[in-house]
C-alpha cells in the first residue's frame, strides 16, 4: 500500500476499534471501575504488570488483587496492615506473579504514595527525549530502589532492551487523550506523542505484514523501529494505532 493508502487503512481500524466496546474485553476494564486517580493508577498498573497470556485469564487474576484489596486500591496501599500483607504472601494470583510479588508491589505503592500524589511525577519525559525509555528506566530505579527482589523481573526494562509491553500498555491507558472513553488520559503534564505502540505478538507480527517494521524481534529496538513509522501517521497521537495494529491482530482480518 502507498502511504496515505495505509493511513487512511489505519486510521479506520483505529477508529473502528478503539470504542467502549474494547474495554468489555481488555485487562483496561480494571481500572475503568474506578474515578479516583490513584486506584485508576494502583488498578491498572497491577492489571497491565499481569497482562501476558489469555485476557479472559489475565481480568480473572486481576480481580482476585482488587478483592483481597477490598475493591479499594489506593485505600489498601496506605492502610494495609502487616497481617493482611502476610496472609497474601502464600497467594496465587497469576502464573509467575504470586503474593509475594503482589505484596512486594504494594509496599512499593504505599513508599511512592506517601511521597508523591500520583504515579505521573515518577514517568515523566525530559528534554530531549522522544519516547519512555529513560524515564521508565528512572521509574523502576525509584519503584524497585536497589535491594535484589524476585518482583523486579516483573518490570521490564528498555534499557536491557525489552520492548517493556506492559507498562508501554499502562502509559497509554494514563497519558493518552482519548475523545472515545477507552484510554484514561489522566495526567496532564506528559504529552501523548512520546508514546510508543505496546509491541507484543499481535502488533508485531501485523507490522511486518504491513511493512512499517523489518526486524524480526519484538525488543526495545523493534519499538524505536516502529515509533518513526507510525509517528508519520500522527505525530501528536501516535498510541492511537495501537487499536488498529492489536484489532487487526486479534481478529486475524489480514491473515
Amino acid at each position: 500500500m502507498k502511504f496515505e493508502e495505509l493511513k487512511s487503512f489505519l486510521d479506520e481500524k483505529a477508529d473502528r476499534y478503539n470504542s467502549p466496546d474494547f474495554i468489555e474485553n481488555d485487562p483496561i476494564q480494571i481500572p475503568h471501575r474506578f474515578s479516583l486517580q490513584q486506584d485508576i493508577e494502583v488498578a491498572g498498573f497491577l492489571a497491565a504488570t499481569i497482562s501476558w497470556g489469555n485476557r479472559k485469564s489475565i481480568i480473572k487474576s486481576a480481580e482476585k488483587m482488587l478483592d483481597i484489596m477490598g475493591n479499594s486500591p489506593y485505600d489498601f496501599v496506605m492502610n494495609y496492615s502487616e497481617k493482611e500483607l502476610e496472609n497474601i504472601q502464600d497467594k496465587s494470583i497469576h502464573r509467575t506473579f504470586n503474593g509475594q510479588d503482589f505484596a512486594y508491589f504494594i509496599r512499593q505503592f504505599h513508599r511512592i504514595y506517601s511521597e508523591n500524589k500520583s504515579l505521573e511525577a515518577l514517568f515523566e519525559v525530559k528534554e530531549p527525549e522522544t519516547n519512555f525509555l529513560h524515564a521508565i528506566e528512572r521509574f523502576r530505579s525509584s519503584f524497585l530502589e536497589t535491594e535484589k527482589h524476585r518482583s523486579h523481573k516483573h518490570i521490564s526494562s528498555p534499557g536491557k532492551n525489552s520492548s517493556a509491553k506492559r507498562i508501554i500498555m499502562f502509559l497509554r491507558w494514563m497519558v493518552r487523550k482519548d475523545k472515545h472513553g477507552v484510554d484514561f488520559g489522566i495526567w496532564e503534564n506528559i504529552d501523548q506523542k512520546n508514546l510508543s505502540i505496546p509491541l507484543d505478538v499481535h502488533t508485531g507480527n501485523i507490522s511486518r505484514k504491513l511493512g512499517l517494521i523489518s526486524r524480526t524481534q519484538n525488543d526495545w529496538k523493534t519499538v524505536e523501529e516502529l515509533d518513526i513509522a507510525i509517528r508519520r501517521f500522527d505525530e501528536n497521537d501516535p498510541a492511537k494505532y495501537d487499536f488498529a495494529l492489536f484489532g487487526l491482530g486479534v481478529t486475524k482480518e489480514l491473515l
